[in-house]
């Protein structure tokens, strides 16, 4: 874990001593934080005449406000991404599928290639030998012919 930093911050005029576990620059930016909110609170002017205490009030909800608006924001965010993480998972589902079928196929088209050249090769020895077959029996009918 690490160190407890503290570091002095202003807040509406009043100096006041933060600690935690966050840097100092972090601590500084949540005290501007505050003032900002107290600065725009300010400066609407039906809430200038109002009591302290009901101003601060005022603020607090404004920072809860914003603070669940950003929870649900965080939420709706991790929807997101965990629905985006599932699509990304089913997609590289498809394509690890799509690969091994690829694969597959590719096997299959060689050994279909494979057989067409042994059919051809086949076919081209049955052509010639159809045609040696053809020519001798043209040579056979021929001598029966001059006989």
């Amino acid at each position: 874990m690490s160190e407890k930093t503290s570091a002095e911050v202003i807040i509406g005029g009043k100096v006041y001593t933060l600690s935690g576990y966050e840097g100092e620059e972090y601590l500084q930016r949540v005290a501007t934080y505050i003032n900002n909110k107290i600065h725009e609170f300010d400066s609407m002017e039906g809430i200038r005449r109002f009591p302290g205490d009901m101003k601060a009030t005022l603020i607090q909800l404004n920072i809860a406000d914003d603070y669940f608006k950003a929870r649900a924001q965080v939420e709706k965010l991790e929807r997101e991404l965990e629905k985006k993480d599932k699509e990304i998972y089913n997609l590289k589902h498809d394509l690890i599928s799509n690969q091994i079928k690829t694969e597959s196929d590719e096997k299959i088209l060689k050994e279909l290639e494979e057989e067409n050249r042994r059919l051809s090769l086949e076919m081209a020895k049955l052509e010639a030998s159809l045609e040696e077959t053809q020519r001798n029996n043209v040579a056979a009918r021929m001598q029966t012919e001059t006989e």
